[in-house]
C-alpha cells in the first residue's frame, strides 16, 4: 500500500499544480478591474494606477502568480482587496458552515446511495426495482438547486416542518442546527446519491453473473448471504470510486444551495468576491475546492486499493 500511495504523489501534486495555474487564470478572464471596483465614484487614472501598484496588479502575470504560489508554500494566503482583511481569516469564519453542509450530505449520499443501490441489485419484485429505477432516474435528471427548491415548497412553506433560511451551528446547538441542515444536506446529496446508488446497481446486477456467484449457488449459500457477501461486497469498489468522485461536486455545489437556504457559508463569500473582482479570495476558493476534490479522490483510490488487491498489485 505505501507503494501504491507513492506512485500516485507524482500525480497529485502535478494535478495540483495546474489547478493553482487555473485558479490564477480565471478569475482574470473575467472583465473588470480589482483597482476600478475599490475606487468610490470617479478616479482619475493616477489614482487607479497607483492603486493597482500597491496590489501589485501592474506586475507581469507570470511573476504574479510566482509571488502568490510562493506566499502559498510559505503559508500566506494574502489579504482580500475588497474587505483588506486576511484570506485565512475570511474563509475560517466561513467554513465551519461549508463544512458542516458538505459532510452531513457527503454521509446522505453514502447511505442513501449505498441502500437504494443494493435494493436495486437484489432480487427483488419487478415494482420493487421499477420503484429504485423511477427514484435513481427522477433524482439523477433533476439539478441540486431544483431538488432544494421542491424541498423548500413542501417541508417549508405548504408544511411549514423545517425552517428553509438561515443556519444555526450543530456543535452550538445540535437540536437546532439539525433541524436547519436537513433540508440543504438533502438538496445536496440526493442527486449525487441517486447517481452512486445506479453505479451500484448496475456493478450488482454485472457482478451476478460472474462465476463467483454460480459456484456460490452450487454449493447451496443462500440468496440473501449471495447478495451481502459476494455481489454487494464486490460491487463496493465501483461505490468508492464514485463517492471520490462526487465529493468535489458536492464543494462546489454547496455554494448553490447556501444561497437558496440563506447560509452564511463560502458560497455568499465566492459571490461576493466574484462581483467585487477580489482576485486573491476568488483565487484560493477556487484552489481550496480543487484541492479538496483530489484528496477526497485519493482517498476513494486507497478505499479501492484496499478492497480489491489487484489495483495496488497493478
Amino acid at each position: 500500500m505505501l507503494r501504491y500511495l507513492v506512485h500516485k504523489i507524482p500525480s497529485v501534486l502535478g494535478v495540483t499544480v495546474v489547478a493553482s495555474m487555473v485558479a490564477f487564470a480565471l478569475p482574470r478572464l473575467a472583465p473588470g478591474d480589482p483597482a476600478v471596483a475599490l475606487v468610490e465614484g470617479d478616479a482619475d487614472p493616477a489614482t487607479i494606477e497607483a492603486l493597482r501598484a500597491e496590489m501589485g496588479l501592474d506586475l507581469p502575470l507570470w511573476e504574479q502568480y510566482l509571488r502568490w504560489v510562493g506566499n502559498l508554500l510559505q503559508g500566506d494566503l494574502g489579504n482580500s482587496y475588497l474587505l483588506n482583511r486576511p484570506v485565512s481569516q475570511l474563509i475560517g469564519a466561513r467554513m465551519e458552515s461549508t463544512i458542516e453542509l458538505t459532510v452531513a450530505a457527503t454521509l446522505l449520499m453514502i447511505v442513501v446511495g449505498l441502500v437504494f443501490g443494493i435494493l436495486g441489485g437484489s432480487r427483488l419484485t419487478p415494482w420493487a426495482r421499477t420503484a429504485v429505477d423511477a427514484w435513481n432516474t427522477f433524482f439523477i435528471a433533476v439539478p441540486a438547486y431544483l431538488v432544494g427548491l421542491l424541498l423548500i415548497l413542501f417541508f417549508g412553506i405548504y408544511n411549514r416542518v423545517l425552517p428553509v433560511s438561515g443556519e444555526v451551528a450543530v456543535l452550538d446547538d445540535p437540536n437546532f442546527g439539525l433541524q436547519y441542515l436537513i433540508l440543504p444536506a438533502l438538496a445536496l446529496s440526493l442527486p449525487a446519491a441517486a447517481t452512486v446508488s445506479r453505479l451500484v446497481q448496475t456493478s450488482m446486477l454485472t457482478n451476478r453473473g460472474e462465476d463467483f456467484v454460480d459456484l456460490a449457488v452450487s454449493k447451496g449459500v443462500s440468496p440473501r448471504r449471495i447478495t451481502t457477501r459476494h455481489v454487494a461486497r464486490n460491487s463496493l469498489g465501483t461505490a468508492a470510486v464514485v463517492v471520490g468522485l462526487r465529493i468535489g461536486d458536492l464543494l462546489a455545489g454547496s455554494l448553490l444551495i447556501e444561497l437558496i437556504f440563506a447560509r452564511n457559508g463560502l458560497g455568499s463569500l465566492a459571490v461576493g468576491a466574484v462581483q467585487q473582482r477580489d482576485y486573491l479570495l476568488v483565487q484560493v476558493l477556487i484552489l481550496f475546492a480543487v484541492v479538496i476534490a483530489i484528496l477526497a479522490q485519493l482517498a476513494s483510490e486507497i478505499t479501492l486499493a484496499a478492497l480489491d488487491p489487484r489495483i495496488r498489485l497493478g
